[in-house]
């Protein structure tokens, strides 16, 4: 993402940005296009660079750009004999996108995936259409269901994106059966954001927040103890499309959070948090440079089509996909507290076999603050070995 358009006093009315819809092109002769600036007198909404491919997605991972069946096989997931069946991914978007259905549709058809349960609300009334939002609607929705094909995917649009209404989008998703939230919005700390970390704290729910995508730097609502973090990475394969390496990318949102304390499972890694929450706690390929096809009919800047996108909007769903992959065949869901501790206690100490079994430990990159062996606040703990991570997660 871009820095906010403009520096604000923050209240519960923050602005807002989304995070991760930056895209690079798969067509050397497309043009870049960005999106108008939206500010009202506490929204920032921020510009959002994409090229557009006019040609038809296909599976090209050697040049940077991966499919469903690209990251499956890169992360192991495709290990997994799991479908995230019995689960609810909800995923709050401000606006929303009037074709998403039928954008999910073309998805599918596309890379043989089968159909979605998809359900779309709107609990405050349909709201207008934006252009950018749709697009970062379409990449939530349909790398949500491209890792959990078998999971419903609930689409709540928000009225706009001031907090007050993702907010009421969020509790929605709570009070509705959702069993995984993921949140690819947000925006710089400000003094109280502790006093509404409890919309992200319920039995049974994991909630995931984007770390941001302009390098060093917190934001909330991903500083919150409640909410699983993830920051982004540059995910290299080989020819044959195997995990090959990862390193930190460059945009990846991560510091110490100005107000959130320490919360008790960042207690092994004192030594970089200090007294202080850490952002992000894991990571997943979030450059645009080695970003993955999106599908949206709705109008961006005059262009709709295939696009190209990255950003950690990615990393946060694709890891709310793992969860409901670890959740499957059980009878209680995880909450984020449980994921929290699982995800570091699973790591233990910098080299353990723990650590080196279940996580690609990424130490080279930077966003401002250099990745290092173990935790950093690039990429917190790591990425996923899907097919080792997934089914320990969900187990006491």
């Amino acid at each position: 993402m871009k820095k906010l358009l403009r520096k604000a006093e923050f209240s519960f009315a923050a602005a807002l940005v989304s995070f991760g819809v930056f895209a690079a092109t798969s067509s050397a002769s497309a043009q870049t296009v960005s999106s108008p600036k939206k500010i009202d007198s506490v929204v920032a909404h921020n510009p959002i660079h994409f090229k557009h491919n006019s040609g038809h997605a296909k599976p090209n991972a050697v040049s940077g750009i991966f499919n469903p069946t690209d990251i499956k096989k890169a992360y192991g997931i495709d290990q997994l004999n799991r479908t995230g069946k019995g689960q609810t991914i909800a995923l709050v978007e401000a606006y929303g996108s009037p074709t998403i259905v039928n954008d999910l549709q073309v998805f599918n058809q596309q890379f043989g995936l089968p159909a979605a349960n998809i359900e779309v609300v709107y609990p405050q009334g349909k709201p207008n259409t934006d252009g950018g939002w749709a697009l970062e609607t379409a990449l939530d929705v349909e790398w949500a269901h491209a890792l959990a094909p078998d999971a419903k995917i609930m689409v709540v649009s928000a009225k706009s994106a001031s907090i007050s209404d993702l907010l009421v989008a969020e509790d929605y998703a709570t009070s509705h059966g959702a069993t995984v939230v993921s949140n690819s919005w947000g925006g710089s700390e400000f003094s109280g954001e502790a006093s509404y970390d409890s919309h992200f704290n319920h039995a049974g729910i994991t909630y995931l927040a984007s770390s941001g995508d302009n390098g060093q730097g917190s934001s909330w609502p991903a500083s919150s103890p409640n909410v699983v973090a993830v920051g982004g990475t540059t995910l290299n394969v080989t020819s044959n499309g195997d995990y090959s390496s990862e390193s930190a990318w460059s945009g990846s949102g991560g510091a110490l959070s100005s107000y959130e304390t320490r919360p008790a499972y960042q207690s092994n890694w004192t030594n970089v948090v200090g007294s202080k929450r850490g952002i992000p706690d894991v990571s997943f390929d979030a450059d645009p440079n080695t970003g993955v096809y999106v599908y949206t009919s709705t109008r961006n800047q005059g262009q709709q089509g295939w696009f190209q996108v990255g950003g950690t909007s990615f990393s946060a769903p694709a890891w709310g996909a793992l969860i409901a992959l670890a959740n499957e065949g059980h009878s209680q869901s995880l909450s984020s507290s449980e994921v929290l501790n699982k995800v570091y206690s699973l790591a233990g100490t910098t080299g353990s076999t723990g650590y080196r079994t279940n996580y690609h430990d990424i130490t080279t990159g930077s966003n401002g603050y250099a990745a290092q062996a173990g935790y950093d606040v690039v990429t917190g703990i790591g990425s996923p070995i899907a097919n080792q991570l997934v089914p320990v997660l969900n187990t006491k």
